[in-house]
């Protein structure tokens, strides 16, 4: 399953580069060709999305690596890593694209030609089919940063459509309405700048081992419950290490159980969690008393 999993996520991750760099440089040629700041504008967010894919190739590369000394719970935070940098990276796109759209607003000059609506429309089509893609991907192998990476695609899908929009009312409108091509680019950035924001809090509560859910929280504790000669169940913590799973609890055994007992219970609650619960990589179980009469 690890090869399987970085293998299509690199995969979805190295379409979505090579897309990006031919549709970025489309989209700066035809925007300073055709006099369209919302279309410079996303192309500059175009080759920012090819940096973050990038990172996003690195970060899954040293979330793949096994364990070792210097990291004996593995490498899997380099996603939630990778995750907010790329979250980081659209916030500041979106500061960007939006500061620039305001200043050159104000700045007489001639409005966009028609042929950049063709480029966005085809612009639009290619990043929503990646969009796709790259999201089914991203929840088949459970990553956070291939998630994140798709939304960096619908974001560009929807910095293109704002600015087609832009465009097509400079042209119906004529020279006076010229400025709504940067108005469309101030609404882009302003949709960009909560995606980001969507995606940044989640990356950043796995960096910090918040519970991804309590649902799977209550699932395990079940499960433990279940085993036989376990009297109760006192704590219980689960955080993500990647895509995989992390659990530490307390679980109740008789008090004069012998200790060779008590740890067989102890490794038999262990494996009844991760035969029901595969992506649960270990569990760490403390053997407490119950405490009776």
């Amino acid at each position: 399953m690890p090869d399987s999993r970085l293998q299509r996520s690199l995969r979805a991750t190295f379409l979505g580069m090579v897309a990006n760099a031919l549709l970025a440089g489309g989209k700066l040629f035809a925007g300073l060709a055709g006099n369209s700041h919302a279309l410079v504008a996303d192309a500059v967010e175009s080759f920012a999305d090819i940096l973050g894919s990038l990172i996003v190739w690195r970060g899954l590369v040293v979330a793949s690596k096994p364990a070792d000394a210097d990291h004996p719970y593995g490498h899997g935070k380099a996603e939630p890593i990778a995750a907010a940098v790329i979250s980081t990276m659209l916030l500041l796109a979106a500061v960007g694209i939006a500061t620039h759209s305001i200043r050159t607003m104000f700045e007489p000059g001639p409005g966009p030609r028609p042929f950049t609506l063709a480029v966005l429309v085809i612009v639009i089509v290619v990043k929503e089919v990646l969009f796709r893609y790259v999201r089914k991907e991203g929840q088949a192998t459970n990553s956070s940063a291939v998630q994140t990476d798709a939304w960096h695609h619908r974001s560009d899908a929807i910095t293109s459509l704002a600015a087609a929009i832009g465009i097509s009312i400079a042209l119906i409108g004529g020279p006076q309405y010229a400025s709504a091509d940067g108005i469309a680019a101030i609404v882009a950035a302003s949709i960009i700048a909560w995606n980001g924001w969507s995606l940044l809090r989640p990356a950043l509560e796995e960096l910090m081992d918040a519970t991804p859910d309590p649902l799977l929280t209550e699932r395990i504790r079940a499960i433990a419950a279940g085993v036989a000669d376990v009297d109760a169940v006192e704590k219980c913590f689960a955080r993500k290490m990647g895509y995989q799973v992390l659990v530490d609890m307390h679980v109740h055994v008789d008090p004069e159980m012998s200790v060779e007992r008590s740890h067989r219970i102890a490794h038999a609650v262990k494996d009844a969690i991760r035969h029901e619960l595969p992506h649960v990589h270990d569990v760490l179980v403390h053997i407490e008393p119950s405490r009776r009469g």
